[in-house]
């Protein structure tokens, strides 16, 4: 899976970069913009943002700022912050998940098409409700190592 997704997120990284190379030499350089290259560099950028925030979730990466980690000075203190940060986590992102799912089969009702190319956006639109299921995987992963190290006592 990590291999998977290190080359999943270098390829839409490169397509990313790709589309805004290509938009600006037309557009700047030639003088001839190039119809629908916006449009269509949404969907890469959409899901480049969505399963970035998911590896950073599988890395446990995301940006935090634990203020309690400097008065609390114990490892066993530390665990069980991370266990109440884990389920506070898990809570919040259980709930955008359901508001997820609810556009998700909204978007899948309506299949609105993109104003030039006519592409469905539920293409875009779906990379929501995957991302957050993905990261609420990894979530409860963390929670699980959390727990399983304040029972053992070994370090997470």
């Amino acid at each position: 899976m990590d291999r998977f997704s290190k080359y999943l997120l270098t390829a839409l990284i490169c397509a990313v970069a790709m589309g805004q190379f290509v938009q600006v030499i037309t557009r700047y350089v030639l003088q001839v913009p190039v119809m629908g290259l916006e449009e269509t560099m949404a969907f890469p950028t959409v899901w480049l943002y969505i399963l970035g925030s998911v590896n950073a979730s599988r890395e446990n990466t995301h940006i935090r700022a634990n203020v309690l980690e400097i008065i609390i000075k114990t490892e066993r203190g530390h665990t069980i912050l991370a266990i109440i940060g884990e389920i506070i986590s898990l809570i919040v992102g259980l709930w955008l998940l359901s508001w997820a799912w609810d556009y998700t089969r909204y978007a899948w009702r309506v299949w609105r098409e993109s104003p030039t190319l006519y592409i469905p956006t539920f293409y875009s639109d779906v990379a929501l409700v995957v991302g957050l299921a993905l990261m609420m995987v990894y979530t409860a992963w963390h929670l699980l190592r959390h727990v399983r190290s304040l029972r053992t006592g070994e370090p997470t």
